[in-house]
């Protein structure tokens, strides 16, 4: 994988404006969520901090229906969008207009959220500073019973000809913002909020806060690279840029660092949480970047060790352990929970034929259970050689060894719309990743075996997905048989 580089070139071409710009944003669309609904109306104030310069409004044919309780709640209808622009028509406005400028919205991740779905749905990546006012209304009046557009409209006697219409909701916005800017004291505030809390004084001398808000709002991989092109530090966010912000937020010893030996910043995006995780571990393991703490093996704190008692007899158990105690023990396997290592030893006993007392299922003198059950031959006492046992515990241990008992393909979320994650578990260890386009949700297990980019699977990535399969229990996973190989 390359990742894409911020040249010097890139940072200069981006303009810097003397006089702050805001771009006040209202939409008004079919619902509440950017990847479904659709926009029905956007409204752009352009204000630069003492007046209003510039407007633009238009309905917007969201190419889909819009429900009986939205037309109530706004006014527009079914015909008012028939012979209005599709949202590819007025894009290039919405850019020009917003080029340069803050994008401010009462509650910016609606607004943001919507047009950076529309601009992904034609191809591109919408991306501007953003300054939201129910945030900052927070800080700059606080004590309000509600920091809604209406309250806060009533709060301010805002006049207002037509609520939820994207026009009058964008004025009083701006109206707001000038309130906060003007009346409050609070220019302050508005600066940290726009410049992602960042402290310019922290920053390398070689990156500005234009190369920052450069940067993606997308899951992946980040590089701090110095002056002589090495990689200094490596990191993973689900959101690159507001992560590689809060590097130079506060004053630490990793921020003054950072301000020292940073020179440029890379970045490789992933769409999948998971493959950045993956990917972080193994690019700190290639790369070994002197800023990353040394990677600590955070083991499980349950496992399942063995040991051979007085007679020879192997025996297994399953306990919680701590790294001291951990050094004394032959762990086989590592577990998140009690329930999942006891479990594990539970079915590799019974296939094995082994027994429970052995295995510290059961407790007590004499026979165990299994015995009367006739599931132990007896080497609990010692009816069966130590020899024969231990063969079948042998097998037992290797079965033990292998933390994931199946094969396994994960298909997460893809970088683009129209491709999907996908990262192979085989052989009871992570195998690599890749990513693959499909037009609907069928994978065929050729196709997905043919685009994993192999990677070395180590207990640090078995951990990774182990966790990540725990946090995220609705994930897709397609088991392999081991006939489908």
């Amino acid at each position: 994988m390359e990742h894409k580089l911020l040249q010097d070139t890139q940072t200069r071409a981006i303009p810097k404006m003397k006089k702050k710009l805001y771009a006040v944003v209202d939409l008004e669309t079919t619902g509440g969520r950017a990847s479904r609904d659709r926009i029905t109306e956007v409204a752009i104030v352009l204000y630069d901090g003492e007046k209003v310069v510039d407007t633009y409004e238009t309905l917007i044919n969201p190419e889909t229906y819009i429900p009986y309780g939205i037309t109530q709640l706004t006014g527009i209808t079914q015909d008012m969008v028939r012979e209005a622009p599709k949202f590819y028509e007025v894009a290039r406005k919405i850019v020009e207009m917003t080029e340069g400028a803050i994008f401010v919205a009462h509650n910016v991740r609606f607004d943001y959220s919507f047009l950076r779905e529309e601009f992904s749905r034609l191809g591109f990546t919408f991306t501007r500073k953003q300054l939201c006012t129910v945030r900052l209304s927070r800080k700059a009046i606080p004590g309000l019973r509600s920091y809604s557009l209406e309250n806060l409209i009533r709060h301010f006697n805002i006049p207002v000809e037509a609520r939820h219409r994207a026009m009058a909701d964008a004025k009083a916005t701006q109206e707001i913002l000038e309130y906060i800017l003007h009346g409050s004291g609070k220019k302050e505030e508005v600066n940290d909020m726009v410049n992602l809390g960042i402290k310019e004084a922290l920053l390398p001398k070689n990156v500005d806060l234009e190369t920052i808000h450069a940067l993606p709002e997308e899951c992946g991989v980040y590089y701090f690279h110095d002056a002589k092109g090495g990689i200094a530090y490596v990191g993973k966010s689900i959101n690159i840029k507001k992560r590689v912000a809060e590097h130079f937020s506060k004053k630490t010893e990793k921020a003054r660092k950072l301000q020292k030996y940073v020179h440029e910043i890379s970045y490789e995006s992933t769409g999948s949480e998971l493959i950045a995780l993956l990917y972080e571990s193994a690019e700190i393991k290639k790369l070994r970047p002197y800023i990353n703490r040394a990677q600590r093996v955070r083991n499980f704190p349950f496992v399942v060790h063995f040991y051979r008692n007085e007679a020879g007899y192997i025996c297994f158990e399953a306990r919680s352990t701590d790294s001291k105690a951990r050094k004394g023990l032959k762990v086989i396997a590592q577990y998140p929970k009690m329930s999942r290592a006891k479990g594990h030893l539970q079915r590799v006993m019974k296939d094995y034929e082994l027994c429970s007392k052995y295995c510290h299922i059961h407790t007590g003198s004499g026979a165990c259970f299994q015995y009367h059950l006739k599931q132990c031959y007896g080497a609990c006492v010692e009816k069966e050689s130590v020899e024969a046992y231990n063969e079948r515990a042998l097998q037992a241990m290797e079965r033990l060894n292998t933390v994931f008992e199946e094969d396994f393909f994960i298909i997460d979320k893809g970088r683009e719309k129209g491709e999907k994650a996908v990262v192979l578990v085989q052989d009871g260890s992570y195998r690599g990743f890749g990513y693959i386009h499909s037009e609907d949700q069928s994978h065929r297990l050729e196709d997905l075996f043919d685009v994993i980019q192999p990677y070395e699977g180590n207990p640090e990535t078995t951990r990774i997905i182990q966790r990540f399969l725990n946090q995220n229990p609705s994930t897709k996973v397609l088991q392999i048989k081991k006939s489908d190989v």
